[in-house]
């Protein structure tokens, strides 16, 4: 065992035994984090207003608080952001994190407090370290560097209040011990522009020896490979020999799993998923023979869950007693940053209950069912994963929207995709990914057959770098932006290609 993972190893020891506990008791370490939340929420107009006071069950919760979204809070957040005290959460929240909300097109701020860092947003990048050196007690990776490339906006400050992108908050809070172990410089991390803060980052990581890196799949494939353009090499490994870590999250890693394969051509390389959004810290990956997450349960963090088959039925929801495996669910939170019973918008599965873990399937509002077909983005990235195995293609971005059934005419799926290496025949592609999504939809099957409902899939190929100009045009370059996958109408898809043709 490595000297220095053997250090980390006993710093984390304590934290390694909390983890372990809410693996082995999760309905009591939540019923705590409940207790917490509303112990903090009576001191809170939000709190008065629904009745905290008496407050001491999960069914009184849902009796007196409704699931909410970003619309039910926004007058109060509005209000936070002016310097008011004691509205959602007691005190002052100082800081807001700009997310560029991908169920629609309007900037939402989310409040992040004082105790939501700490108990959260801060504590989760720990348990990654914690969790690591557990897995991996050969590692070598605490020897070197980690490389951050955080988002593309600088904190905005008026009147002691300060938004920005969430990457930004966590640099501004981050210890200055822990800055010393990563690149770049946080004032190159911070910088708006986002071609030209990677090309700072090419020409400060490259004297380091950096052994890990963290962030978004999409963006970190595009600063890697500016990363070979600078320096003239073949692939990673000629850049940083010592590389060992990639903990990735915001979108899912199976579109980009191969190309990474050969950016960092090594068995030895390690990739470990984390979910974690301007909302909270929620799952980190805690078994490399798993393709799923441990779900962190004592984060200030009170889970409820929603079947989105019953998503117009608010009795439905469950807390983490009572969840089945295999079942699509919309995530609700309450959080120790002042969101109740908030729909975050993303929806998971469960793939265990001893302990809990859970796969991100997609978007509350991000799905196509316009011809009963339920297709989730997991479902979509497992079948793109199998028809890019099947004719050797890559794909670099995607997105997929409805035809529309006209006149005789039968619907079906566009997908509209860049790839990275096409395959050698469109066709055969297009029906590698018909029959794939058949096999891990039951109801996109029962619509495909004998063309019930459903044509086979359209496979439009627009040129390289379209997508990057859709996200230019939209103001959605770097950070944790990404292209929305699925979608129940066309607008997208139009944009897109005219793009792709001009």
């Amino acid at each position: 065992m490595s000297v220095i993972t053997k250090g980390v190893r006993r710093f984390f020891r304590n934290r390694l035994r909390d983890i372990e506990r809410f693996r082995q008791n999760p309905a009591e370490v939540q019923a705590e984090q409940l207790h917490y939340l509303v112990e903090h929420g009576r001191r809170t107009e939000f709190g008065r207003e629904h009745g905290f006071a008496d407050l001491t069950t999960v069914e009184q919760l849902r009796e007196r608080v409704p699931i909410t979204d970003y619309e039910d809070f926004h007058e109060q957040i509005a209000r936070m952001r002016r310097g008011e005290s004691n509205v959602l959460w007691p005190g002052l929240v100082r800081w807001f994190a700009r997310s560029s909300g991908t169920t629609n097109a309007q900037s939402k701020y989310i409040p992040v407090s004082a105790a939501g860092l700490r108990d959260a947003h801060l504590r989760g990048p720990r348990d990654v370290a914690a969790l690591f050196s557990d897995i991996y007690p050969d590692s070598k990776v605490f020897r070197g560097k980690t490389l951050t490339l955080g988002g593309s906006r600088t904190l905005e400050r008026e009147n002691g209040i300060m938004t920005g992108d969430l990457s930004a908050i966590l640099l501004e809070n981050t210890p200055s011990w822990a800055n010393l172990r990563r690149v770049p410089k946080v004032r190159t991390a911070l910088i708006p522009d986002f071609e030209e803060k990677v090309r700072k980052i090419c020409r400060e990581a490259v004297r380091h020896d950096v052994r890990s890196f963290a962030g978004v799949p999409s963006w970190n494939l595009v600063m890697m490979n500016k990363v070979l353009e600078y320096t003239g090499r073949a692939n990673i490994l000629e850049v940083w020999p010592n590389m060992e870590l990639f903990v990735h999250g915001g979108v899912s890693f199976k579109p980009y799993r191969e190309e990474y394969h050969q950016l960092i051509p090594t068995a030895a390389m390690k990739y470990m998923e984390t979910y974690n959004a301007s909302e909270g810290f929620f799952a980190i990956a805690d078994d490399p023979t798993r393709d799923d997450m441990l779900l962190m349960l004592d984060y200030g963090i009170f889970y409820e869950f929603l079947p989105i088959s019953r998503l117009d039925d608010p009795t439905a929801a469950v807390g983490v007693e009572a969840v089945r495996t295999g079942t699509n669910y919309a995530m609700i939170i309450s959080t120790s940053s002042g969101l109740w019973r908030y729909v975050i918008g993303d929806t998971v599965e469960f793939t265990s209950l001893a302990p809990h873990r859970i796969r991100i399937t997609g978007r509350t509002k991000h799905f196509i069912n316009v011809f009963g077909e339920e297709v989730m983005v997991d479902n979509a990235e497992r079948a793109l994963l199998a028809a890019c195995e099947a004719t050797g293609a890559l794909v670099a971005e995607y997105t997929v929207a409805p035809v529309f059934m006209h006149g005789r005419c039968k619907g079906a799926h566009e997908w509209v995709v860049e790839f990275r290496s096409p395959p050698s025949c469109l066709d055969e592609f297009a029906a590698a990914l018909d029959l794939a999504l058949q096999n891990v939809n039951s109801d996109y099957e029962a619509k495909r057959f004998r063309d019930t409902t459903l044509h086979a899939p359209v496979v439009s190929v627009v040129a390289p770098g379209t997508f990057m100009r859709w996200l230019e045009q939209h103001g959605k370059v770097g950070g944790q932006n990404k292209v929305p996958r699925l979608s129940n109408e066309r607008t997208m898809v139009e944009e897109i290609l005219k793009m792709g043709d001009s």
